[in-house]
């Protein structure tokens, strides 16, 4: 497993999450409690909203929250809003803790899960880089539901087909899916430079080489799922790093909409190394 010493460039100011709530916070009258946990390892001050306009940054007036020491959150949100709008987790380096390893984290990066998939349940709403992985797998519009996309992640992972890709994978001790997500993350964040940054106390992100680098993770997947894949995890992080870097940039925060040609080779297809979201 890849330990999380790779460095991001983007700076993420605390300013961000100045008057977010914490993880136990109690809805007011005409609006719901939408509550989970954010992970690789339950992550603890990580900022999470429900991403309203799909730009995968804190907005005036999205409903956000801190997460606590347990790293659970709680969003107040319009009863309308649940199912509707992706929820988005910044994972912020030098004040985000993993309590994997007790430390804060040492590249910023970004995790999210679908729209389709929150849900109004009590501590239903586990966010983490398979979370993530299902998300812009969705995004794609190449996956007819939900359940096809989890086949697909699970089988990326050598899983039993079935297996549910969302679940607490902390929770149920599922090592495999831990590990896997422990090594996500570490990219992830080792990626943030090339594709995070700040306007004041504002993160951005560039969409399409967020997604390039989601897609580039997927097709890896036998590469980056074992606990002894430091070989292939550095091998794969200079490649990443050369391809986002050649990658023409969009405007900070705005969606890319044409997901068939948001990474080279495109998301729903392409080799190894270069890889998308069907293969």
């Amino acid at each position: 497993m890849m330990k999380k010493t790779i460095t991001a460039a983007a700076i993420i100011t605390a300013g961000l999450i100045a008057g977010c709530g914490g993880g136990g916070t109690t809805p007011a009258t005409g609006t719901t409690a939408v509550s989970g946990k954010v992970a690789d390892g339950y992550l603890v001050g990580a900022t999470v909203f429900l991403d309203k306009n799909g730009n995968y940054q804190l907005d005036a007036g999205e409903p956000s929250a801190t997460t606590d020491a347990n790293g659970a959150y709680t969003l107040t949100v319009d009863p309308a809003d649940v199912g509707k709008y992706p929820i988005v987790a910044l994972v912020i380096k030098g004040q985000t803790i993993d309590k994997d390893t007790g430390s804060p984290v040492t590249g910023s990066y970004v995790l999210s899960m679908p729209a389709t998939a929150t849900s109004g349940t009590v501590s239903s709403n586990f966010i983490s880089p398979m979370s993530s992985q299902l998300r812009e797998m969705m995004e794609t519009g190449k996956y007819a539901s939900m359940s096809q996309a989890m086949t697909a992640l699970a089988t990326k992972l050598g899983m039993t087909a079935g297996t549910n890709m969302l679940e607490d994978y902390m929770l149920a001790n599922n090592t495999t899916m831990h590990t896997a997500a422990q090594n996500m993350a570490s990219l992830m964040g080792g990626e943030m430079a090339q594709v995070m940054g700040t306007s004041g106390t504002v993160v951005t992100v560039d969409v399409n080489r967020y997604r390039g680098m989601m897609g580039m993770i997927f097709s890896n997947m036998s590469s980056i799922r074992g606990p002894n894949s430091q070989a292939a995890m550095t091998t794969l992080m200079g490649t990443m790093t050369s391809v986002l870097g050649s990658m023409p940039m969009t405007g900070a925060g705005q969606p890319y909409r044409n997901m068939s040609t948001a990474f080279s080779g495109g998301m729903m297809g392409g080799t190894t190394g270069t890889g998308g979201m069907m293969n």
